[in-house]
């Protein structure tokens, strides 16, 4: 079996096959900070149906499988593990499979990118999935065709900003380890893997919110945040980029006549970033070359949507 990229076939018959419901993933990055650490524990549970009797794969690049459970059943890691794949065999109709693994940190904007600043050796994370690296943090049927609702759970140092797409619900201790805690976030509505993301580090974040009452009466109170290195902090021009994402929420809603769906819109400035930005519903990623620490040139503010006689700072349009 090939066990790297999903071809056009594979795709189109796991699809036939299966219909994805929800993920409850669980990062572990507390030992983030420590170098000698490659890796994070990941667990990820899917409900899924499917043909009776049939069988599919899970995709997981990984530093290893310590489980997978199938319907309450423990399936042998060494025989169902194909490299970057899982096989499930034996479906249900109703199906729940749970995978705890090890997932690696990466250097190259892949799955979960690990930063050291090296202005004052804080360590960040942030993930970047497109087009299909989502299974490199958790196990995951990594098409986006096969869309599903996705709950995540994340251990971190307590003194992190820790966000996902989805508004935090809870934060508490985790017991008996000294200075970490675990953060809940809502559901998501259905959506593809490749855009779900998980940031944590010591960021620098602030905060604001807009409102907006639509024709018919809907009050939108949307909460808005903004992230980047503490490092660059000073340089951070957050009313520019609270103002300019306000006047974009209130042009789109009436545009497309269709209310912010995603409850929070928060943007996250992220180091060694190999894309432009990335859309994740209500977490966009950018690349912190839009943060200039010292005055850029007008024709640099143009490439990137500030207008050039605005004050310095990074004003971006996507």
């Amino acid at each position: 079996m090939s066990n790297h990229n999903l071809s056009r076939d594979e795709a189109a018959t796991r699809s036939a096959l299966i219909t994805t419901h929800s993920y409850d993933v669980t990062l572990d990055v507390r030992d983030a900070a420590d170098p000698a650490v490659s890796g994070y524990p990941s667990t990820s549970t899917i409900t899924f149906s499917a043909r009776p009797g049939s069988g599919t794969f899970l995709d997981f690049i990984s530093g290893g499988v310590r489980s997978v459970v199938l319907n309450g059943r423990s399936l042998d890691a060494g025989t169902v593990v194909d490299q970057d794949r899982i096989l499930l065999e034996g479906l249900a109709a109703e199906n729940t499979v749970t995978v705890t693994g090890t997932a690696l940190y990466s250097r190259s904007g892949e799955g979960m990118h690990r930063f050291v600043d090296p202005a004052d050796g804080q360590c960040y994370l942030y993930t970047q999935y497109e087009p299909a690296d989502c299974r490199r943090v958790f196990a995951n049927f990594e098409q986006p065709d096969l869309k599903a609702e996705f709950t995540f759970h994340v251990i971190a140092p307590s003194g992190w900003e820790v966000a996902s797409n989805s508004s935090e619900t809870s934060r508490f201790p985790v017991q008996g380890a000294d200075a970490v805690s675990q953060w809940d976030f809502a559901t998501t509505q259905r959506m593809s893997t490749y855009i779900t993301t998980v940031l944590a580090g010591p960021y620098f974040k602030a905060t604001d919110h807009w409102d907006a009452t639509l024709d018919d009466g809907t009050r939108l109170d949307v909460p808005l945040a903004l992230y980047c290195r503490a490092s660059l902090a000073p340089s951070f021009d957050a009313g520019e980029l609270f103002g300019l994402t306000k006047s974009g929420l209130a042009f789109f809603n009436r545009l497309f006549d269709y209310p912010y769906p995603w409850g929070k819109y928060d943007q996250a400035f992220v180091p060694e970033y190999n894309l432009g930005a990335m859309e994740n519903p209500g977490l966009v990623t950018f690349t912190e070359k839009y943060v200039y620490a010292s005055r850029a040139t007008d024709a640099q503010y143009q490439a990137q949507g500030k207008h050039p006689h605005a004050r310095d700072g990074p004003y971006v349009v996507r």
